[in-house]
């Protein structure tokens, strides 16, 4: 059964965590005794009806101010898919949050509160998702309920975000009208808004196609350990273990090591239930080589005719995760798939303001949440692919050396 990583964001208030309620509750995702307590939580608020929030919003400060501060992630299914849904934070301060939940996401709902409008909230969460290569963005206009179902409503928000969506690099752009709390076109079609001649929202997450969203072309396995298992069986087995980046590997393909270059060609593939005919994204294997080449963690197979970059200085948009500005004089720890490195900021090109998308080459230091282009050198090479190219060879992490908090998350360009 195919899965699905979905996330939902958008500006505060517009009904992110009661969507993502409802969709647990109507697909029967919820245990009673959740249930029941998520009902005893809202009588105690004195809640006219159920909080439907309250089944994402787990913290003691969330279900006290009514807002979502960390992600959350919960799990649901129907006979024809299995999801993963990231509940995400709607704050500006908290943007850092909602980066982590889409960094893994293949589909984003995007809600949009009808009598408010497009806001920029809404701008920052949209251009952060085509940033980080959802290539699926569904739409939500939420509280349908609370304008009449009217469809000039909207229409004028749809209109809206076109103007603006016009600016960014999105594959697929889809509304759905709906009102979260009653459940309108949430699970079923709604009969408040009949003009709606779409699907509703489950029906649409149900039959999205992700499988081609995944780099098939471009073969890409970094190398997270060396097994050596003793095994009297077969004393002369050295594995290598790891997750398939992209690509396709198969027994009997030649492979490149990198970086020395030598090759050498796959002798079996292994994952947990045995031996596989091919090993792709994002599937954890152990390939066995036909030959002895001095392999360890941080280093790559790759094609002989289809090398990713090698380099000690990349580009990168990043988004600073730390509440201690970037210091361009201070050392930290790149991480990159499987690889550690030193790495130094060579260069702060520009800061973005991601609502107006207009860059800013002199605005202060680089501060908590804040979207800069900088150049890094590593002390290591790197083997990437651009992110949008390959999410997986084409992300990066900074770490401080110091205390280990990850302190900046980069896309390569």
């Amino acid at each position: 059964m195919d899965l699905l990583r979905l996330i939902t964001c958008g500006n505060v208030d517009d009904g992110k965590s009661t969507l993502l309620g409802r969709l647990l509750h109507d697909t029967k995702s919820v245990f009673e005794d959740q249930w029941e307590a998520v009902q005893r939580a809202s009588e105690r608020r004195g809640d006219t009806c159920t909080d439907l929030a309250l089944l994402t919003d787990g913290l003691r400060a969330e279900r006290e101010q009514g807002i979502t501060i960390d992600v959350a992630y919960r799990y649901c299914a129907t006979p024809r898919r299995k999801f993963i849904l990231a509940d995400c934070p709607g704050h500006f301060q908290y943007t850092r949050n909602m980066v982590t939940g889409a960094s893994s996401a293949q589909l984003a709902l995007l809600l949009i509160d009808v009598r408010r409008g497009v806001t920029e909230q809404t701008c920052r969460h949209a251009f952060l998702c085509t940033l980080l290569r959802i290539k699926h963005l569904v739409v939500c206009v939420n509280k349908m309920d609370l304008a009449g179902y009217r469809q000039e409503e909207f229409e004028r928000v749809r209109e809206q975000f076109m103007a603006y969506a016009e600016r960014l690099d999105a594959a697929d752009i889809q509304f759905v009208p709906m009102a979260a709390l009653p459940g309108d076109n949430v699970v079923g079609k709604s009969a408040h808004m009949p003009w709606y001649q779409g699907t509703p929202l489950l029906y649409l997450l149900e039959n999205v196609y992700v499988r081609n969203d995944a780099n098939h072309q471009d073969p890409r396995f970094p190398v997270q350990m060396v097994i050596r298992p003793q095994d009297p069986a077969a004393p002369d087995f050295r594995g290598l273990a790891g997750q398939v980046a992209s690509g396709v590997f198969r027994p009997g393909d030649e492979v490149a090591h990198l970086p020395t270059g030598f090759t050498a060609r796959i002798k079996s593939i292994r994952d947990p239930s045995g031996e596989v005919a091919q090993a792709f994204h994002p599937m954890s294997v152990v390939i066995e080589l036909d030959r002895d080449l001095d392999i360890s963690r941080g280093e790559m197979l790759a094609r002989p005719n289809n090398y990713p970059t090698a380099s000690h200085e990349v580009d990168v948009m990043l988004c600073w995760l730390s509440e201690k500005p970037l210091d361009p004089a201070k050392r930290y720890v790149l991480q990159h798939t499987t690889r550690e490195a030193k790495c130094l900021i060579k260069e702060v090109r520009y800061k973005l303001d991601v609502a107006s998308l207009h860059r800013t080459a002199e605005a202060g230091p680089v501060g908590m949440n804040d979207l800069a282009r900088v150049t890094l050198r590593s002390q290591a090479p790197l083997f990437w692919d651009s992110y949008k190219k390959n999410r997986q060879t084409g992300g990066v992490l900074l770490v401080d050396e110091f205390t280990h908090a990850t302190v900046g998350a980069g896309m390569i360009l």
